[in-house]
């Protein structure tokens, strides 16, 4: 189960790259298809707030990949634990306040990762 909590962990941090490509270098040329509720003309006006999104983003991803490079198993679980969660809330809070798509983008990818991390 350990592996398959590995790989889930994975695929959240790399989601959360990709969130991060979109927002901070992709935010006036791909991201109008993705994020289609925004109204085009603000794309240009937001360009610097979406950068400093996808910058947390990274930090979310960065903070998971860590997680799978150390070596110690109960900080490995410790650190996996912590920035998973984080990922949970904050696409609660996404899906709360910009779309509820963000809820299943983010936390159930990262909520599923944290369920086989304990098992």
């Amino acid at each position: 189960m350990q592996i398959a909590a590995q790989i889930m962990i994975g695929l959240v941090a790399f989601i959360h790259i990709y969130i991060l490509w979109l927002e901070m270098f992709a935010w006036t040329t791909k991201a109008p298809k993705v994020f289609k509720t925004i109204p085009k003309d603000l794309f240009v006006s937001t360009k610097a707030l979406a950068a400093n999104q996808g910058l947390y983003n990274g930090f979310l991803a960065a903070g998971l990949i860590w997680s799978l490079c150390i070596n110690d198993h109960q900080w490995k679980f410790y650190v996996a634990i912590f920035f998973l969660t984080c990922v949970i809330i904050a696409g609660i809070y996404g899906a709360a306040t910009a779309s509820k798509k963000i809820l299943y983008v983010q936390s159930i990818p990262a909520l599923v990762a944290l369920i086989l991390l304990h098992l």
